[in-house]
């Protein structure tokens, strides 16, 4: 069964990229408009050491703002299940945040904070804070009031029940949200580097594209792919090593 999961994905891609490259040479499509797969490896292999060192300066932005988003999830995930009424005065607030297109911000940002990380940081906070909290909050909320209260039989207090019932019980909606935020932090610095930068795979990726080297644009948005399931497995990962009883519950 796993096998197959793995094997018809696999065999799917592959038909795709043959079909793709049949296409674009059958019908002698340009370059600038459509780049053969073969071309795009060519681009990767070509430009590896630029496209690295940009891969360095977006994966900084985005794991700065991811650490920093997880943090501040953590702690407004925690409030607003202790207390009904900030989570009532904030959640609205979340909510809108997730409205605003973050291409309207993005100029705001750098206008406030200038054109250096912390406009893109930003970005990336506001991308990956919202689904983090909100999968927090609702895994505190269902954790059963049994084991609560058979802790506060035995006198624990507030630090105690969070610490060995809430938190690793909730762990499982924690880190669905951190594997969303995971995928979508590199998104996030790449938007903040299409609105002012001077380096990082946003940048880069406007720069071929004004120079209608669509085999390089293809290469970076394979890069970007890469990394974001990258991040997100070392998120799966770190949860495994946390909280291997969670790896044990989804085997039965």
């Amino acid at each position: 069964m796993k096998k197959k999961k793995i094997l018809i994905p696999l065999v799917v891609f592959i038909c795709v990229i043959f079909l793709w490259e049949g296409c674009v040479k059958l019908f002698d499509i340009s370059l600038y408009i459509l780049p053969a797969p073969s071309m795009i490896l060519k681009a990767i292999i070509s430009n590896f050491s630029v496209l690295w060192m940009h891969s360095m300066v977006t994966l900084k932005e985005a794991l700065i703002g991811l650490f920093i988003s997880t943090l501040l999830a953590i702690f407004i995930a925690i409030g607003m299940d202790l207390s009904k009424t900030f989570k009532s005065s904030v959640y609205p607030f979340l909510i809108v945040t997730q409205t605003v297109p973050v291409m309207v911000l993005g100029p705001l940002f750098s206008i406030w904070l200038g054109f250096g990380m912390a406009p893109k940081v930003l970005i990336v906070i506001f991308m990956c804070f919202f689904p983090i909290a909100i999968s927090f909050c609702d895994a505190l909320g269902q954790v059963d009031l049994k084991q609560i209260n058979l802790l506060k039989s035995f006198g624990a207090n507030t630090f105690q029940i969070y610490k060995m019932v809430k938190i690793p019980a909730g762990a499982i909606g924690l880190f669905s949200g951190l594997k969303v935020a995971a995928t979508y932090c590199i998104g996030g610095a790449i938007v903040g580097e299409w609105l002012s930068s001077s380096a990082g795979l946003g940048y880069y990726m406007l720069r071929v594209k004004n120079g209608y080297m669509l085999d390089k644009v293809f290469a970076c948005v394979v890069v970007i792919i890469l990394w974001s399931i990258l991040l997100n497995g070392v998120v799966t990962l770190i949860e495994y090593i946390l909280f291997p009883h969670l790896k044990k519950g989804e085997k039965k």
